[in-house]
């Protein structure tokens, strides 16, 4: 009678600084800062694979005048107490103290710490490192496994390290959906160029991003109102206009609209996993917006606002109808914006792209293991 064979078990090697936190000395709790998207990937690659998570890193000179060993402690304990809190748990963690001059066999890209793993219970071959320099992917390749290279140094990569990284990322969510081989999760980006006689756009858009960049125009209460949705929506943005604002800011506005709702419908891909729908309603001094968005592939626009002025500063007010009325068109989305009469005009204008940058904010979001279609047609 033949014994049962037992599966080998797979890895994942995993960096704790620049993957897991900010690269720094973390020597206090002020200096946690998380990676953005790291507990939504490791959660969900946790929840739904077999693979340990064994931490792996280099934490220079602790125990030394430079880095006091109580300094270390706390903020460490701290990010696993933190991870654990998130269903994150490590089955193994390796830390080496020692100095690059101490050249020590237990530092990585050596395999000391985990030359335990080397052993007929573990499949190498279906094991990866997670690291964002080339010495974690130095590791991997000793270790005869391979490696997803996190927010790593700029520059070619080494031709000795070409076979050994699978995946050169700068998101979480592209290793998770890697790893789950599930396109659902992957990081959601979008760049659009757009060229006419009127106008040139070129505009990259990040949905899974944290609020950064700008989109210029060269109007500057259009460029404050894209700032708030940039912010309030918690996408990343890059743009650069090129507009006839000798003939008036119509075209700008306009062409500016359907870039950024092509690159939003772009980047949302099938939909799957997206909670479709988003709601807000946002108070701003003597003001209050209210809007409803659904990314439902049909585009239908409702307006229920009046401006008490015609012109914010040279700005005017019907051109803010036309943006969202633009959106609406180029998103495939129903767009519903409503706001109290009788504001300040420059604050009803606000608290509107405030408000649709929150609904569309919480539109986007997925929905934790769910990668179904929000629709009983099955598609949107």
């Amino acid at each position: 009678m033949s014994g049962k064979i037992t599966e080998r078990k797979k890895v994942l090697f995993i960096d704790r600084d620049g993957v897991i936190v900010k690269e720094t000395q973390v020597d206090s709790f002020e200096k946690i800062e998380y990676i953005p998207h790291v507990f939504e990937a490791l959660r969900e690659i946790r929840r739904r694979s077999d693979y340990l998570f064994v931490m792996v890193s280099n934490q220079d000179g602790v125990g030394t005048p430079a880095f006091p060993y109580e300094d270390y402690i706390g903020p460490a304990t701290r990010i696993f107490e933190t991870l654990g809190g998130e269903g994150i748990i490590f089955d193994d963690v390796n830390i080496d103290f020692s100095l690059p001059e101490d050249n020590s066999p237990m530092r990585k890209p050596s395999t000391g710490m985990i030359d335990g793993y080397r052993s007929d219970e573990y499949d190498m071959s279906k094991s990866f490192v997670i690291g964002d320099r080339f010495t974690d992917m130095e590791l991997a390749r000793n270790m005869n496994c391979r490696g997803f290279l996190l927010n790593g140094p700029e520059g070619e990569v080494p031709k000795d390290l070409e076979d050994t990284i699978v995946l050169r990322t700068s998101s979480w969510l592209d290793i998770a959906s890697y790893l789950l081989s599930d396109e659902s999760m992957k990081h959601r980006c979008a760049e659009i160029n757009r060229n006419t006689k009127e106008t040139e756009i070129s505009l990259s858009i990040d949905i899974d991003g944290t609020g950064e960049g700008r989109i210029e125009t060269k109007i500057p209460f259009f460029d404050h109102m894209l700032d708030q949705v940039v912010r309030h929506s918690r996408f990343d943005a890059k743009g650069e206009v090129k507009g006839d604002l000798d003939v008036d800011f119509h075209h700008t506005v306009e062409d500016v609209a359907l870039a950024l709702g092509s690159a939003v419908l772009t980047a949302l891909g099938d939909k799957r996993g997206i909670e479709r729908y988003g709601f807000e309603v946002l108070m701003m001094d003597d003001t209050v917006a209210t809007c409803a968005i659904d990314f439902s592939s049909r585009p239908e626009f409702i307006f229920d606002v009046e401006f008490t002025f015609p012109y914010i500063g040279s700005f005017p007010t019907e051109l803010v109808r036309h943006f969202f009325r633009s959106f609406s068109s180029a998103a495939r989305c129903n767009l519903y914006l409503s706001a109290r009469k009788g504001g300040d005009s420059h604050h009803t204008a606000e608290a509107l792209f405030k408000a649709f940058a929150r609904a569309m904010r919480k539109a986007v979001k997925r929905i934790p293991g769910d990668d179904r279609v929000q629709s009983t047609k099955g598609v949107l």
